[in-house]
């Protein structure tokens, strides 16, 4: 079987450790009405991810849209041990950063949180095997490297002009 390894310099937003398999999504997702916090599993019936459980996952999707009260859900969804093991985007998104900051304070329980940059985020796979450092540092392992990407990240049509420059 063909491996390959890479390593990927992210900027960490909330630092630490994790280990998982790539949940891949090519669109943004509230985790308001998004995720359900009991299961993991994301409920948004128009999501591309809809169905699929993101608990102890790396959860990779472009960047977090909607409401603030997503933060709550993934407080939630961290308590209950339900939460995706981290998140990688390509732009900031404070209501996740929220969510996991206020796990660290309540339950000495951080989720990392890392954004890349555009190709190094289009570059990962659904199902890779990913590993983060506090650094922000991603290591992927794509053990087909020969077979296309299980998951193409698409422009969406949502997608901010240039996401990590919100004013």
């Amino acid at each position: 079987m063909n491996q390959t390894t890479r390593t990927m310099k992210g900027r960490p937003i909330v630092a630490g450790s994790a280990a998982g398999e790539a949940v891949v999504s090519a669109q943004p997702i509230s985790l308001w009405g998004g995720l359900d916090a009991k299961t993991g599993e994301v409920i948004d019936r128009r999501h591309d991810c809809s169905g699929r459980i993101v608990t102890g996952k790396i959860f990779v999707f472009p960047w977090g849209k909607g409401s603030s009260t997503g933060s709550a859900i993934l407080l939630e969804s961290i308590r209950l041990g339900k939460a995706p093991a981290a998140i990688v985007t390509r732009a900031t998104d404070p209501i996740a950063a929220l969510g996991s900051i206020i796990a660290d304070e309540l339950y000495s329980k951080p989720m990392p949180l890392v954004v890349l940059g555009d190709d190094d985020f289009r570059s990962i796979s659904d199902g890779d095997r990913l590993s983060i450092t506090p650094d922000g540092a991603v290591t992927v392992e794509n053990s087909n490297p020969e077979n296309p990407k299980d998951s193409e990240i698409r422009e969406s049509p949502e997608s901010p002009e240039s996401p990590e420059k919100k004013v």
